[in-house]
């Protein structure tokens, strides 16, 4: 199995169909065999219905994973993980559309790059806008900032939306990651203590600190249909949510303001 993708779904049905057409029309390039596991996550909109349909469709493919109510993103994602067989694992957001030469350009750069254990595309919105997708390893300032001005600071040209070549990077979010089975292997699952976020981030300091690289390619790119307006200052559950995973992360990796100690015990300079 080359490679098996894991897709998280809450009522998704407006986005999964583009997004699953997407990967099902990529994986036509390789001659080894792939999957796909969607993890629904009880989903009342008719999701459920159209992943037992492409399920029907495309049943050596299709893998869904059917939970009765939300059960966050890390116990959900490493249901699929367990299962997963494939020499690498594609974390996939279920409004993020791969395509062809994406998923064959993040393939072809870990394979000839082992120590690089996760790499992702450049995103962009589906305006075609840039999105900041990586960062810094987020400190209590620097979280708030990222909070109360992320589309000024997507705006106003951030660094990463003009490097050309492979860089990499401390973190990126999960909406798109190539995880090397060897990395999946030696950094093991993903926090469960984490319901919701920031999960990516601790993935990724974990990542690190077991000897691998994250690396982003910004010469291959892909949307993330993620909402544009939604992002900036609306409180919500899923803020509080995020609020209370960040003094996890800061207490589990003994980090707060600054990030010389973090990055010492990674062997990562600033």
């Amino acid at each position: 199995m080359l490679v098996s993708a894991v897709i998280l779904s809450f009522n998704s049905v407006n986005t999964l169909p583009r997004c699953l057409d997407s990967l099902l029309v990529a994986y036509r390039q390789y001659e080894q065999g792939s999957e796909i596991f969607i993890v629904d996550n009880g989903s009342q909109d008719g999701s459920v219905e159209l992943l037992k349909q492409y399920q029907a469709q495309h049943p050596d493919i299709i893998k869904p994973i059917f939970f009765k109510e939300n059960t966050g993103t890390t116990f959900s994602r490493n249901s699929a993980i367990k299962e997963s067989t494939g020499d690498f694992v594609l974390v996939l957001d279920s409004d993020a559309y791969i395509t062809p030469t994406c998923l064959d350009a993040l393939l072809s750069y870990s394979q000839k790059n082992p120590e690089c254990g996760i790499v992702v595309p450049k995103l962009t919105y589906a305006s075609g806008n840039f999105q900041l997708s990586c960062d810094v390893f987020p400190t209590l300032l620097q979280k708030a900032k990222r909070f109360l001005f992320l589309k000024n600071i997507e705006a106003n040209e951030h660094p990463l939306s003009k490097v050309t070549a492979p860089v990499d990077v401390d973190y990126a979010i999960s909406a798109c990651w190539l995880i090397s089975r060897e990395c999946v292997e030696k950094t093991g699952l993903l926090d469960e203590k984490i319901f919701y976020s920031p999960e990516d981030v601790d993935y990724c300091i974990r990542v690190w600190k077991t000897g691998f690289k994250i690396t982003y390619l910004p010469h291959t790119q892909m949307i993330h249909d993620a909402q544009e307006l939604s992002r900036g200052f609306k409180l919500s559950k899923f803020h509080f949510s995020h609020l209370g995973g960040l003094f996890y992360l800061f207490k589990k990796h003994r980090y707060f303001w600054g990030l010389s100690g973090l990055y010492k015990k990674m062997a990562r300079h600033s």
